[in-house]
């Protein structure tokens, strides 16, 4: 039921995004993410839908054919199968919000 940030273990995504899984309930899945200025995550999609808050930094953020920036205290929303890609505005950190439980991550061997 508790999750403490100080105990969950890092997933480096890559040299410049850092990923931090804060827990699954039964219909979704919470990230934490640290991702250093001008770090990317390509264009991608998932059959989950997903919202996301912006802690500090920012996102140029493509959905779907729509462009947006965002900034501290923006947040998103993303249909499920809607392709979508992020780009931070300086160093930046956000929560991501998966329903139902997101099970397969790019980034995870099958």
């Amino acid at each position: 039921m508790f999750y403490f940030l100080d105990q969950i273990k890092p997933v480096e995504i890559s040299r410049d995004i850092i990923l931090k899984e804060l827990g699954n309930g039964e219909n979704m899945t919470v990230l934490h993410w640290d991702m250093l200025d001008k770090s990317t995550v390509p264009e991608h999609q998932h059959p989950e839908e997903q919202f996301g808050y912006v802690i500090k930094g920012g996102f140029e953020m493509i959905i779907g054919t729509d462009t947006a920036i965002l900034k501290e205290g923006d947040c998103y929303f993303i249909p499920p199968d809607v392709p979508h890609k992020f780009t931070a505005i300086g160093d930046t950190e956000a929560i991501d919000v998966f329903t139902p439980v997101r099970k397969n991550f790019p980034w995870e061997k099958s």
